[in-house]
């Protein structure tokens, strides 16, 4: 059986797990699979549950808030913020709700607060120009 190595890294660690034989993961295009000798690729995973299998062992899953992957060379990388690895569907499940989707409404509160703070300094610098009066 062919298999590639896949590397899963964060910001804080990686791990290296070899004889992988298949990955199933999802981009934006939809659900896509990998197995070893696969042309070279690059893609962004979408926020959710990505799963791989080593030889005909069971399938682990992998959680994960976005990620990039990588495939050259039977060597698989996947980046990511922080990620989880579990072999129950069910565990990795309900972390994936409870952890990163409370995350992710947590990012976009602070991108919302970004996007408000932009809005007031515009406002102020147009504020001050129409003080100062034409030049």
């Amino acid at each position: 059986m062919n298999t590639f190595t896949l590397v899963i890294q964060d910001v804080t660690h990686a791990e290296t797990i070899e004889g992988v034989s298949s990955f199933v993961g999802e981009d934006k295009s939809g659900s896509f699979g990998i197995l070893a000798n696969h042309a070279r690729m690059m893609t962004s995973l979408v926020m959710g549950l990505a799963r791989y299998r080593t030889g005909n062992g069971a399938w682990q899953y992998l959680a994960q808030p976005g990620a990039l992957l990588y495939f050259q060379n039977n060597l698989l990388t996947i980046s990511t913020r922080h990620y989880f690895r579990h072999e129950n569907y069910m565990q990795i499940s309900n972390f994936l709700q409870q952890k990163l989707l409370a995350e992710e409404e947590q990012l976009h509160t602070i991108k919302h607060s970004l996007q408000h703070m932009e809005q007031e300094i515009l406002k102020h610098i147009w504020e001050l120009r129409r003080q100062e009066g034409p030049a």
